[in-house]
């Protein structure tokens, strides 16, 4: 029998909730955290962007509440982490009176307008505007765009004129011969925009002009992959991106030395034109909580979490402050811990693990679940024997976030679908496998009171005593890190490396990157390399296809077999559902 606690209640679609909802002046949600006109420049009414000085200024201010939202292997249709985070963050305010407030990531475009959709969180638990927040915002994207794109021009510039000049000529125009070999750039174009056939293209065609060195083969990436993102998510201060934006390594010279973008003599342009972007863009939940919106990088592909600058200005202005790290927790969360603590010093008091019985049935053994197609009946009627078989991959979540010593929270996203003794299944493992609670949420149609259980589980979880770690040191090889990752977070048997990647691992180690940590970019329909592999599988080969360092950034990215740093249109995109009112000007479509 059907939980009657959705049943019964007709929810709109997310942009007409959010277009229907009472929003705030934003200059309203910066004086509740303490924040006056001086911290803030307006763009528009209801979003600004925080100045980094706020950060001296409340200095002496305690650090508030960590809680760090993850999620179970998901479905094509993903679980609901924000929207749980979201609904989280509104339960504590509206319900429980909690001084609190949010660090969410900016959605690429590229997902906006394909499968995934807006990424503002669901139903009655949203960021607003949600039309801003998912179509340009405040221009971040775009300036990383003109940054990596004015770095790959620098870099065909530089094959074309050393290609064409005597050392003593360059040296009459201030320009040192870098000697770069084209073979091994690593710096592709981007766009924030899904489209597989620009993953590979071909550079200065039919151009009389061009040197010998061209036409050169090279390709474009997402624009969330750039390692400017991943800077930009990962810096602590302008002054810090200064210096990694200088430190990112494009190629190596003929002579197999790095070739930095200092090299280039472009990261000074590149810091102005990111000058901006360094600032958190500040908006607000349904229910007038404040939300923290600053970086995007895939978690896939990238780190794949919000920004180190959002974090710490928000621990300062409230007392609990809730962040997401992307997919599932064996992609987001490990590199939370592993890369983005690292870098910020700040340890999370709590970890939030989203599960739906959904994504559990899947991973049982159900059938193949498909966007745009409807759920088989495995998935809309009690099956306590599907559930129980995919309860394996909650665990393996369960008792990775663990082995970094915070305490767990599972949060039981409800659908309507779902019956008591499913959850009661859910619950009773969870506890068993180790975690603090697990709760049932309902936030996606009853806003913060549906999450008001789970916060106050939250809540209790952030005073437990932790014994946070890391799962490995910096100084072990390039190597050891991912086979340690993949044996003890994925599962995995053992790695195999192609030919390219054993050469790339031993330039990066003759170069002095091996003590970086690593950031696998694989799939995250699956623990493992395969999406295909649904539970808890073990016993596989994890193949290394290509490894790429963001010395700037600060790791080291695998490519985990078929990983693509660009993704592809769906046969439907969302874009054929999204156009606007020209009365009214109204945006229509989005979700």
């Amino acid at each position: 029998m059907a939980v009657p606690n959705e049943t019964d209640v007709k929810v709109p679609s997310d942009i007409e909730i959010a277009q229907a909802a009472d929003i705030r002046p934003i200059i309203e949600i910066a004086e509740k955290l303490g924040l006056s006109e001086d911290d803030i420049d307006f763009y528009g009414k209801y979003k600004a962007k925080i100045h980094l000085d706020v950060l001296q200024k409340f200095a002496d201010r305690p650090q508030g509440k960590y809680i760090d939202v993850t999620a179970i292997t998901p479905t094509p249709l993903g679980e609901g982490k924000s929207t749980t985070m979201v609904g989280l963050t509104q339960a504590m305010g509206s319900v429980l009176g909690k001084n609190v407030a949010c660090c969410i990531r900016q959605p690429s475009m590229g997902p906006t307008f394909n499968i995934k959709g807006g990424a503002a969180g669901g139903g009655y638990s949203q960021v607003i505007p949600m039309e801003d927040f998912n179509l340009h915002l405040t221009g971040d994207i775009h300036a990383i765009s003109a940054a990596h794109n004015l770095v790959a021009a620098a870099i065909d510039t530089r094959l074309f004129h050393e290609s064409r000049q005597s050392d003593e000529a360059l040296e009459r125009r201030g320009v040192k011969r870098l000697d770069i070999d084209p073979d091994t750039i690593t710096w592709n174009r981007v766009v924030d925009v899904c489209d597989r056939s620009l993953r590979q293209i071909q550079v200065g065609l039919n151009d009389a002009d061009l040197s010998d060195q061209f036409p050169r083969r090279t390709g474009f990436d997402i624009t969330v992959a750039s390692e400017l993102m991943a800077i930009l998510a990962l810096t602590t201060s302008l002054k810090d991106m200064r210096e990694r934006i200088g430190r990112v390594v494009i190629g190596l010279s003929r002579q197999g030395k790095p070739v930095t973008l200092e090299d280039l003599g472009v990261a000074g342009a590149v810091t102005v034109l990111l000058r901006d972007a360094i600032m958190p863009t500040l908006m607000q939940t349904l229910e007038g909580q404040p939300a923290l919106v600053h970086a995007g990088p895939f978690a896939n592909i990238a780190h794949g979490n919000s920004s180190i600058i959002a974090d710490q200005i928000a621990l300062k202005l409230a007392d609990y402050v809730i962040t997401e790290s992307g997919f599932g927790a064996d992609i987001g969360m490990e590199k939370f811990f592993d890369i983005k603590c690292r870098y910020s010093g700040l340890i999370p008091n709590a970890v939030v693990l989203v599960a739906t019985v959904r994504a559990l049935k899947m991973h049982g053994g159900g059938p193949k679940v498909t966007p745009g197609a409807p759920l088989a009946r495995e998935y809309t009627e009690e099956n306590l024997e599907l559930l129980e078989k995919g309860l394996a991959n909650l665990g393996v979540h369960i008792r990775n976030a663990l082995k970094f010593g915070i305490p767990v929270v599972v949060a039981i996203n409800g659908f309507k679908e779902d019956t008591q003794a499913e959850w009661d299944l859910i619950r009773e493992y969870s506890i068993a496998q180790g975690a603090e609670d697990a709760v049932v949420t309902t936030h996606w149609a009853h806003g913060g009171k549906g999450a008001a259980k789970l916060a106050e589980a939250v809540v209790a979880a952030c005073e437990k005593p932790s014994n946070f770690k890391f799962l490995y040191p910096l100084e072990w090889s390039i190597k050891q890190k991912i086979e340690h990752i993949a044996k003890e977070i994925y599962g995995a048997a053992a790695v195999e490396y192609s030919e390219l990647a054993e050469k790339q691992i031993a330039n990066y180690e003759r170069n002095g990157f091996g003590n970086l940590p690593i950031c696998m970019a694989k799939t995250h329909l699956s623990l493992s390399h395969d999406p295909d592999l649904k539970g808890a599988p073990t016993g596989f080969t994890l193949p290394i296809r290509e490894v790429r360092a963001s010395v700037g950034a600060g790791f080291i990215y695998p490519l985990v077999g078929t990983m693509s740093t660009m993704p592809g249109l769906a046969t439907r995109p969302a874009f054929m559902d999204i156009d606007i009112d020209t009365e009214t000007g109204e945006i229509k479509g989005l979700f």
